[in-house]
């Protein structure tokens, strides 16, 4: 316990500056877009009435502000790069799910029985059909994803059959 108590102690005289100027071999923009206190089915009405009259999709990221992922995702969402692709294809809601016991009857309302894990992310047609059941529990490494990954599904996102 003694030697805990001053390799800790040894640590708190590192400065900052040391710690954080190691490189981070997974950097990406990061984001906390996920509300707790949000009605997620009305914002996901409201998404689905817009993509109809503008013939785009709905993409529901199934998240939370806790989960490196989540916010990985959401920050690459809110680059330029991205929001120009995304825009005039896509409406994007984020639902905050907790620690996966929050919000769970929206994933139920699209066909997912459960969020094995953040983000889950729902591509819906504008009807609220979802167009991606096989992958959308498949975005929990989105912060080890490459940006180019990431802007390629969505950018040439096919439903799948």
């Amino acid at each position: 316990m003694r030697f805990l108590l001053l390799v800790l102690a040894g640590l708190a005289l590192v400065p900052i500056s040391a710690v954080a100027a190691e490189p981070h071999s997974g950097v990406h923009p990061e984001a906390r877009p996920f509300e707790q206190e949000a009605d997620a089915s009305a914002l996901i009405d409201a998404a689905l009435a817009r993509a109809q009259l503008a013939e785009k999709r709905v993409i529901v990221v199934m998240g939370a502000n806790w989960c490196h992922d989540s916010r990985g995702l959401a920050g690459w969402f809110a680059q330029p790069r991205f929001a120009a692709m995304l825009e005039p294809r896509y409406e994007i809601v984020y639902v905050d799910v907790g620690f996966k016991d929050r919000n769970i009857d929206i994933a139920r309302r699209f066909g997912i029985q459960a969020i094995k894990g953040t983000p889950t992310v729902l591509v819906l047609s504008p009807q609220g059909v979802l167009l991606n059941r096989k992958s959308a529990p498949k975005w929990r490494n989105a912060a080890s994803r490459t940006e180019e990954d990431i802007f390629a599904y969505f950018d040439q996102f096919s439903p799948e059959l």
